[in-house]
């Protein structure tokens, strides 16, 4: 692989790649709804978490999805690293395809 193909496959995954400050923001802001969830693809577990919020009372929603709001914080910049190897592989796919 030359300087070029390298330069691409990491321009890819700097354009395309899930940002964390996006992430973080939406995390800080919206995260009692799972929006952040949303961002990183994993609907189910964010329509778990809007459940959550809305199907318990307004006194005790705050433990068990503040809880879930810490965790995520926590496992917010490994989604980022997954999402940068997703999207590493397939600009390696896109670059294999380009030689043939």
């Amino acid at each position: 692989m030359d300087i070029q193909e390298k330069s691409f496959i990491e321009s890819q995954v700097a354009n395309k790649a899930k940002q964390p400050t996006i992430a973080y923001v939406l995390w800080f802001f919206l995260g009692t709804l799972g929006v952040h969830r949303f961002y990183f693809g994993k609907t189910g577990s964010a329509i778990g978490m809007i459940a959550l919020t809305l199907l318990t009372s307004w006194f005790t929603f705050a433990i068990p999805t503040l809880i879930w709001m810490i965790v995520d914080a926590f496992l917010i910049p490994g989604w980022v690293e997954e999402d940068r190897a997703r999207v590493r592989k397939e600009a390696e796919t896109e670059v294999q395809l380009m030689q043939r």
